[in-house]
């Protein structure tokens, strides 16, 4: 029988990999220095470390030519952030090729080019609030005005939704009209409308998908419309939508997603991903877990399995708060040495 010495101290050997270590803030300069060791910090940084690698891969070979098309995938709260601006940017600048999202993010992009969305408190008073009419997003305010103002400007736009389907003699796209609303915010705002997504999205005809486009105020106020006027012509097609997404993945070369948060922006990416036999990159930034089976939490590996993700793909999950770590992943991965 062994002794317990040799139980505890049992013989190894290394594996291979660098050393884990941090930062040595006795010699370093700039944000930059810190950040390049989080590759051997360990747990969630070395995770954000592999995410700059990976994208900074993409990004490369797009510059070389390589058709290499990147789906940007996020959920409403992400709009409803300042992460906003920079997803703005990233379209502004072609650094992304698809976008899908939920109902929120598309309306909410809208209505901060009315009005800005406030910083508050996570500690607030729920029903307080309700009676002085401001909504809470976590310590994000939304007074109801923003939506009375929303509605201003929507119910006009449903009328010219409405006369370009009788001109063409078919229901718009979700994808198409949110084109439209880009259009529009276009003709009806000044330097306001440069921080928005869908101006951007329009001005270089970067396809939003929102196949859940009602589920919203866009929806409320699509309620009203249909319901003042008595009638059920106006009608929005997500039918040719599904087609115009799996394609754009089916004729990349090579496709690339990039999803903050879960649920149906994240799998109609990889889903029009799995026609094509699954995506080359993936970095996924979510604070969801895999232990309940849902598709948020699913980890690339599990898209594997489907198709979904090649087998040889290139792909990292970060467990984190996307309003912590994107702003640095963009940062390391498109602005460092710029300036």
């Amino acid at each position: 029988m062994a002794s317990p010495r040799d139980i505890v101290l049992k013989p190894s050997s290394d594996p291979d990999g660098p050393p884990v270590e941090g930062p040595d803030f006795d010699s370093v300069t700039s944000l930059e220095e810190v950040v390049e060791k989080y590759l051997q910090i360990g747990f969630q940084a070395t995770h954000l470390g592999r995410a700059v690698e990976i994208w900074k891969k993409v990004e490369q070979q797009r510059a070389a030519g390589e058709n290499v098309r990147v789906f940007l995938g996020y959920t409403s709260n992400i709009i409803s952030s300042g992460l906003r601006e920079i997803i703005a940017w990233l379209v502004k600048h072609k650094k992304v090729d698809v976008i899908v999202t939920t109902a929120g993010g598309v309306e909410e992009d809208f209505i901060k080019v009315i009005k800005p969305f406030i910083l508050g408190e996570w500690g607030a008073d729920d029903a307080e609030m309700r009676r002085k009419g401001v909504n809470r997003i976590g310590n994000i305010f939304v007074p109801n005005d923003r939506y009375i103002e929303f509605e201003k400007y929507m119910i006009p736009f449903f009328e010219r939704i409405l006369e370009l389907q009788r001109e063409r003699g078919e229901p718009l796209t979700a994808s198409e009209v949110v084109y439209e609303m880009g259009r529009y915010l276009d003709e009806c705002f000044g330097r306001e409308k440069e921080r928005s997504v869908l101006y951007w999205a329009y001005k270089h005809d970067v396809p939003v998908f929102c196949p859940a486009l009602t589920d919203g105020s866009f929806g409320d106020m699509l309620y009203f419309f249909k319901e003042e006027r008595g009638d059920r012509e106006l009608v929005i097609d997500i039918a040719n939508d599904i087609v115009r997404l799996n394609n754009l993945a089916v004729e990349a070369e090579k496709t690339a997603a990039v999803v903050l948060g879960g649920s149906l922006p994240k799998h109609a990416i990889i889903n029009a991903n799995l026609f094509r036999g699954g995506a080359d990159y993936a970095i996924y930034v979510s604070t969801a877990v895999p232990w309940d089976g849902s598709l948020s939490g699913a980890p690339p590996s599990e898209g594997v399995s489907w198709g979904k993700l090649r087998s040889e793909a290139d792909y990292v999950s970060v467990w984190a708060d996307a309003t912590l770590v994107f702003p640095l992943l963009v940062y390391l991965v498109f602005r460092r040495g710029e300036h």
